[in-house]
């Protein structure tokens, strides 16, 4: 596991801490995955600093790659990675049952943590979020992660059903990404002392972490991998001047990798920066020609063009 992470002897304070990424999954023109291609994004993040690769979420395109390439991205992954840095899988689904048999599988590899998304679709109340997530909890093997994330699953696990969630084993932490710092006070307040907030809104992130979150999930960190994780430390080490003056240039990426949905931007942005082809599957689409220049600019502002 990657010095960023550290477990408490119980297991039950597993954090993961810094700058994680969200990491896309490369494609070939006809949608096939580019595993070469994935070997060298593994490697620029391990020496970018990043603290650790989620694998297989929204910006890795769940919804469309099938559970067999899940398997092979994150077995891949954790070959690669050897140790050096933090291999978390996403395995959600709007399926109680079969997000506890996918939890259950990825259990069977050397990963370190798996994510699992609030439902989509079904839109289940706050018992049924608490439901599921036990369920999940109880059957996988490893650490779990909730990601919370309304703007795409129509549903919001509310601070109080974190709580009571993080008082059961092996849940460790939470992806939140309602944007701002007051969610992660609320979440704070509601849970068992170290439980970890993670933010998911790379535009809120700093002050996410200035207010107790201990790191980010990331989207703009597959672009700016090095810049993230060094305003995602200067803002764990309390110093909100360096965060601030670090996060400056990057504000407009933020803002601009979501010009569309995601990941139709940031794999645009990649493409252009040459770290992978411009494969997408459908229904997603490359990125429409009247934003191009926009998030062009963004990449000149953070200073990768």
């Amino acid at each position: 596991m990657n010095p960023s992470s550290t477990s408490a002897a119980n297991g039950r304070d597993a954090v993961f801490t810094g700058s994680l990424v969200a990491i896309v999954t490369p494609m070939d023109a006809d949608g096939a995955i580019d595993y070469t291609t994935w070997a060298r994004l593994i490697d620029w993040h391990i020496e970018s600093g990043t603290a650790g690769i989620v694998v297989g979420g929204t910006s890795g395109e769940s919804a469309t790659v099938t559970e067999a390439e899940l398997l092979e991205l994150v077995r891949r992954a954790c070959e690669r990675a050897a140790g050096r840095i933090a291999i978390l899988a996403g395995a959600g689904t709007s399926s109680t049952a079969a997000t506890v048999a996918r939890a259950r599988r990825l259990s069977e590899l050397p990963i370190d943590a798996i994510m699992i998304v609030t439902p989509a679709y079904n839109k289940p109340t706050q018992e049924g979020l608490y439901r599921h997530f036990a369920a999940v909890a109880e059957a996988a093997g490893k650490p779990l992660i909730p990601y919370n994330v309304p703007a795409r699953t129509a549903v919001d696990m509310l601070p109080a059903t974190i709580g009571r969630l993080s008082q059961l084993q092996h849940i460790v932490a939470v992806k939140e990404a309602v944007p701002g710092p007051e969610r992660v006070r609320q979440i704070l307040s509601a849970s068992r002392e170290g439980f970890v907030v993670l933010s998911g809104d790379d535009a809120t992130a700093r002050e996410a972490i200035l207010a107790g979150a201990k790191g980010v999930i990331s989207v703009t960190a597959n672009v700016v991998p090095k810049a993230m994780a060094q305003m995602v430390a200067a803002a764990m080490g309390g110093d909100a001047a360096a965060a601030q003056r670090l996060d400056a240039p990057l504000a407009q990426l933020h803002r601009d990798l979501f010009l569309e949905p995601n990941p139709i931007p940031v794999k645009w942005a990649l493409a252009q920066l040459g770290r992978i082809d411009r494969g997408i599957r459908l229904p997603l689409t490359e990125l429409s020609e009247a934003p191009r220049q926009t998030l062009l600019g963004a990449l000149r502002a953070a200073g990768t063009l």
